[in-house]
């Protein structure tokens, strides 16, 4: 029987739907089935809090899509998606009332270091001058032959080791310290961990590189933009179609699932699951499940009232204080105990874009992190370190709403346990994902492939696990002539 589609794609995530876009665009007919009434998947928003406040859900920051060669390539402007970028990309608080400020000018961030200025720009300097091509480098397959061997190998002799142990050689002062720890705990991982450096690395260089935008109306509008490059290409999405079977999709030529190893596993069943082979399920189900987020969303009667003057002009802020505090808090999560003082992402996305609040009004999303599935409400520790940096920020919310990991999991299918990072990023896991192939996107079936963030490069919006997918799927579909 001829297939009705070239490719189905299930979960219009940004890798979906990135999917979906590279083979609509190489002129394959393909539709894609969400499972909620929204597409998007971590890209959505709403008006959690009160009306006209809008929150996300998810994702909120976002270097890796202003910097993905696939969002560059799709061209998400010409389909309404508006980038606003705050005055100071991130700001990290300290207890003497002071902040480390991340400017788009690597001088001007490196000024604010004091001795370790010059020890800053040597480390970032070479990675923001070579931006482009080290993403090209780094957003994809181990497994590909590098474009940039020099660039890699200079990024890898940083990158491969631990985040506190780059920290404290790099740097002799705190200031530059806590500045690289809060990028690198991104990772959510303990910060002695082997390649945690490379999250520090990227995070920082993206800052002076790209900037830490907000999409204008919310994260939202980038899933939209995404579905709207997608229809005009041909393509189609199906809201409000979960799909916990095989059976359940039209017969096509390729499968894509934007979805977990485990729920490939039980989506494919026994009749194309068997034909994974035993080694291949073995490694699917021993994928291991990164940490949690405990995520909180506020609506504000006005600005978050920091201490430091660089942090109300901040899109984001790492409230955690020094590289130990924060270290020894990511190390309590690694070790399955809930921190007493977390480190905590913030972001106010409405010091940059209007659109998220009532005029005079703004909005907080934070989170935490957490241990794998915890229950423990972590409100109380989160609102504490904001204060220790913010006296009276309890002062001007006006409402919250506190999303625990069983929550976030509810939300999205892929977070399964609170963990919004499509799996450990820890060891080999962050090369090998979710298993050892030579094309980690494809499976021992011919025609079921996976591009969640289960796979390279991991975590973030960049759409690149979906576009590397479909590559995989268009040699697949042309090695059988179809």
């Amino acid at each position: 029987m001829s297939p009705t589609l070239d490719a189905v794609v299930v979960g219009s995530g940004p890798n979906g739907l990135a999917a979906a876009i590279t083979l609509a665009r190489a002129g394959r007919s393909v539709r894609v089935y969400e499972a909620k009434a929204t597409i998007g998947g971590g890209l959505r928003s709403a008006e959690l809090t009160l009306p006209g406040f809008r929150h996300d859900l998810c994702s909120a920051v976002h270097p890796l899509a202003r910097s993905s060669p696939f969002f560059r390539w799709a061209g998400l402007e010409d389909y309404g998606l508006e980038w606003c970028e705050p005055d100071v990309q991130l700001a990290h608080p300290l207890d003497d009332g002071t902040a480390v400020a991340l400017w788009r000018d690597i001088a001007a961030t490196a000024d604010g270091l004091g001795a370790d200025a010059r020890a800053y720009t040597r480390l970032m300097g070479p990675f923001v001058d070579a931006w482009p091509a080290l993403m090209q480098a780094t957003l994809g397959p181990v497994t590909r032959v590098p474009r940039h061997p020099l660039l890699l190998a200079r990024f890898g002799a940083v990158a491969l080791r631990s985040a506190e142990g780059v920290a404290r050689r790099t740097f002799a002062g705190e200031r530059a310290r806590a500045l690289f720890a809060g990028h690198a705990t991104h990772a959510a991982l303990p910060l002695d961990r082997l390649f945690t450096a490379s999250f520090g690395i990227i995070l920082g260089a993206a800052g002076h590189a790209v900037g830490w935008p907000v999409a204008r109306g919310g994260s939202q509008q980038i899933a939209d933009a995404m579905v709207r490059c997608l229809t005009a290409l041909g393509g189609e999405v199906v809201t409000s179609s979960p799909i916990d079977d095989i059976d359940q999709l039209p017969h096509a030529g390729a499968y894509v699932f934007d979805v977990t190893p485990d729920q490939l596993l039980k989506i494919a069943g026994d009749r194309f699951g068997g034909r994974f082979g035993a080694h291949y399920r073995r490694q699917l189900g021993g994928f291991r499940r990164g940490s949690a987020v405990f995520k909180l969303d506020y609506a504000l009667s006005e600005p978050v009232p920091w201490t430091a003057p660089e942090c109300r002009r901040a899109g984001t802020v790492h409230v955690g204080g020094t590289l130990s505090e924060i270290a020894r808090a990511e190390h309590d999560v690694g070790a399955g105990r809930v921190p007493d003082r977390p480190f905590v992402i913030a972001a106010q996305q409405s010091v940059a874009d209007d659109t998220r609040a009532p005029a005079g009004r703004h909005t907080l999303w934070a989170y935490g992190h957490v241990p794998f599935g915890c229950e423990v409400d972590l409100t109380d520790a989160i609102e504490r370190q904001i204060e220790r940096f913010a006296p009276g920020f309890k002062d001007v919310v006006l409402a919250r709403v506190t999303t625990p990991p069983a929550g976030i999991a509810a939300r999205n299918r892929n977070n399964v346990g609170g963990d919004i990072g499509g799996g450990s990023h820890d060891g080999l896991q962050l090369f090998f994902r979710p298993a050892v192939r030579w094309n980690p996107y494809t499976t021992p079936d011919p025609r079921i492939f996976l591009c969640s963030a289960s796979t390279p490069p991991g975590a973030g919006v960049h759409g690149m696990g979906g576009y590397w997918a479909a590559r995989a799927v268009l040699r697949g579909l042309r090695a059988r002539g179809a």
